[in-house]
């Protein structure tokens, strides 16, 4: 018993006639009439009662009908069913990054896809650019936030359209919270603070050294940092001046904390990475294309 020959017989059912039905389903009467009684040889039953005019159920007709009818719901709703999977993305997208103010960029990305695919679970990693490619590296993460100049030799990248702002984070009672900007000179005699990635030695890369001249060597760095914001307790507790980028540390008016930015201004751009020749999944996929629509239009 096909599908077709069950729907069939209910535009039959439904129209009272074969040539009526003939005609809504774009089917040749002889056509038509073969298939039901094929139908009815294979039941052994008789479904009609004919005449020149009109196609009347019998009895046996009438149970066909409430089975069939119930048979082809359930497929239509089976074919939607798997329709729908097919339609619907879920999955997992992992990205990590620095910390960074924009995550905000990403995070509305995220807010638009979810809207659309709510299935989707995003996992962020936090980390420093040496973190962030080892695990993009060894395929722990889909997508990388890097904080330019980074080596971008083995990924394929959009830029993020915003800037990061460098600057110095203090105690609101410390000296140099009286001045607007921070110079070089000022670092030179204070004890300081500075992320890991700030001090690694392949400085032809290394922005903040790059600004700070050949005097790089001689500031007296008392700690250093993978995450802003344990930088800022060492700050709280009068350990040092942490070199850090603006909006990451709370330097709110209810904080004892402020920022102030160096002089000459100092900038850095943001690209969102993943792997050339990358595998992605489903999710990771959309993702991707959502971060594309919003970043390179």
């Amino acid at each position: 018993m096909e599908i077709r020959v069950l729907r069939y017989f209910l535009t039959v059912a439904r129209e009272g006639s074969i040539t009526g039905a003939a005609e809504f389903l774009h089917v040749t009467q002889p056509t038509l009439s073969r298939q039901l009684k094929d139908l009815e040889q294979e039941l052994g039953k008789k479904f009609f009662i004919r005449s020149n005019h009109s196609s009347v159920l019998t009895d046996e007709g009438m149970l066909l009908r409430k089975r069939a009818e119930e048979i082809v719901d359930m497929v239509d709703k089976l074919e939607e069913e798997f329709s729908s999977m097919e339609e619907t993305i879920s999955g997992d997208v992992y990205i990590g990054g620095g910390e960074t103010e924009a995550m905000k960029h990403i995070a509305q990305a995220v807010k638009d896809l979810q809207l659309r695919n709510p299935n989707i679970r995003y996992h962020l990693y936090s980390g420093n650019e040496d973190d962030v490619t080892d695990r993009l590296d060894r395929g722990l993460l889909d997508f990388g936030i890097l904080i330019e100049p980074a080596n971008l030799s083995k990924y394929n990248y959009v830029d993020i359209p915003a800037k990061d702002v460098w600057g110095v984070v203090m105690r609101k009672d410390s000296p140099l919270a009286l001045k607007d900007t921070i110079q070089a000179t000022d670092l030179l005699s204070v004890p300081v603070i500075c992320s890991r990635q700030a001090m690694k030695q392949t400085f032809s890369k290394n922005e903040f050294a790059d600004w700070f001249g050949e005097d790089f060597d001689k500031l007296n760095v008392v700690t250093t940092y993978n995450l802003a914001y344990n930088a800022a307790i060492m700050v709280e507790e009068g350990i040092g001046y942490a070199v850090v980028l603006d909006k990451i540390v709370n330097t709110s008016s209810d904080s004892n904390l402020c920022f102030r930015p160096l002089e000459p201004r100092l900038e850095s751009g943001l690209n969102i990475v993943w792997k050339k020749h990358q595998v992605f999944s489903s999710a990771a996929d959309i993702f991707l294309k959502e971060i594309n629509a919003k970043f390179t239009n």
